[in-house]
């Protein structure tokens, strides 16, 4: 297909490995980033990079500066072009945007609100306090909100004084256990390439995106069984993960359900599962089957990501920050599970021909993480 797909936002954990993905199957990838950050797209000698206003300062300029670079694009493609949100903030942008249908969009287009509604009920502790939504707006700008895990009432309480009904929130119970992910395609044939993985370790044990994840080589058939008739129900099309828990029992509980690109898609890759280009494609062709989903992935696939494994060991250092954690991981257990390199390891945002990309994203990964305020 002679088509452009323009990806973003460039700083996505998954932007490396969606834009290459889409660059061996023969697109055309340019991506946008936020204004005066450096991202290790930028490195790369596949894809093109244009800035906008970062939303978390003015979401309507860079609306309007994604509708005028999208013209751009446009008058430049002989194509088809597509246009793929990344992460939680584009997916907004793209969802309030009016492009005039000149693109193909592919991905998605009860609170707590005043501090005194948080004792209205009886709590079961540990729980966890966390935003109702991925982002939403302050003022000019987009938002993401902190989370807190609360073991007790006092802990409680002072994430709620830190949160001062500043927005909506949910008051969840806490469970302990090991995030997996399972993995699709939904097209207009069905639900095709299913694939499941699970977290090995979290960046930061308190709660976060995996620095480590590993291939799960059966798929829970009662949860692939629930996905479907949940996906089949609200008419979803494209690339999905319902993202779970399994608790210290055994049992699966859902998390949620992610109709973008998710930070591991390095493994789904290395698996051979090509979800970008598969929902590329999937929604430019009316028609057509996929013909290259891998049978059986390999069971012993792991990856990794640098800067992330690097930031675990200084979080198992700094330590728990609240008394519901009670299996914090001592240094020395960390130490040889991340220095351990097995033979089926593999890196995320790595490529051969493409080097700066990983180097780059691990810089800007520990970068960013360091400066943020503790």
């Amino acid at each position: 297909m002679n088509a452009t797909v323009i990806i973003g936002f460039a700083e996505a954990l998954s932007a490396p490995e969606v834009a290459w993905s889409l660059v061996d199957r023969g697109f055309n990838v340019v991506a946008f980033s936020r204004k005066g950050r450096r991202s290790s797209l930028q490195h790369s000698r596949f894809v093109r990079v244009f800035e906008i206003m970062s939303p978390e300062v003015d979401f309507l300029q860079a609306i309007n500066q994604l509708k005028a670079e999208a013209v751009r694009v446009k008058e430049k493609s002989s194509g088809a072009l597509a246009l793929m949100p990344l992460d939680d903030e584009a997916v907004w942008l793209c969802g309030q945007a009016d492009f005039a249908g000149d693109m193909i969009v592919i991905g998605p287009r009860g609170y707590i609100e005043r501090i005194e509604d948080i004792w209205e009920k009886e709590i079961n502790f540990p729980t966890i306090f966390k935003p109702a939504m991925a982002v939403q707006k302050n003022g000019p700008a987009l938002v993401k909100g902190a989370s807190w895990i609360c073991a007790d009432r006092a802990e409680l309480e002072s994430a709620a004084d830190a949160w001062a009904g500043r927005m909506p929130m949910l008051l969840q119970r806490f469970i302990p256990g090991v995030g997996e992910g399972l993995f699709g395609l939904a097209t207009r044939q069905g639900i095709v390439a299913w694939s499941a993985h699970r977290r090995l370790r979290m960046m930061n044990p308190h709660g976060s995106g995996a620095s480590a994840c590993a291939v799960v080589p059966k798929i829970d058939q009662p949860s692939q069984s629930a996905a479907e008739r949940f996906i089949e129900a609200s008419g979803w099309l494209g690339l999905f993960m319902v993202e779970m828990l399994r608790d210290e029992s055994g049992n699966l509980w859902f998390i949620e359900f992610n109709g973008r690109s998710w930070g591991s898609m390095a493994l789904a890759r290395r698996s051979g599962f090509e979800y970008p280009a598969w929902a590329v494609e999937s929604a430019l062709a009316a028609t057509g089957t996929l013909t290259d989903i891998p049978k059986e992935p390999d069971g012993s696939l792991v990856c990794r990501h640098l800067g992330r494994e690097i930031l675990h060991l200084l979080f198992v250092l700094r330590g728990s920050k609240s008394k519901a954690l009670t299996r914090w991981p001592s240094i020395w257990s960390a130490l040889p599970q991340v220095f351990g390199i097995g033979r089926n390891h593999h890196w995320y945002n790595w490529r051969r021909d493409d080097p700066k990309v990983f180097f780059y994203d691990c810089y800007n990964t520990l970068r960013d993480q360091l400066s943020r305020p503790s």
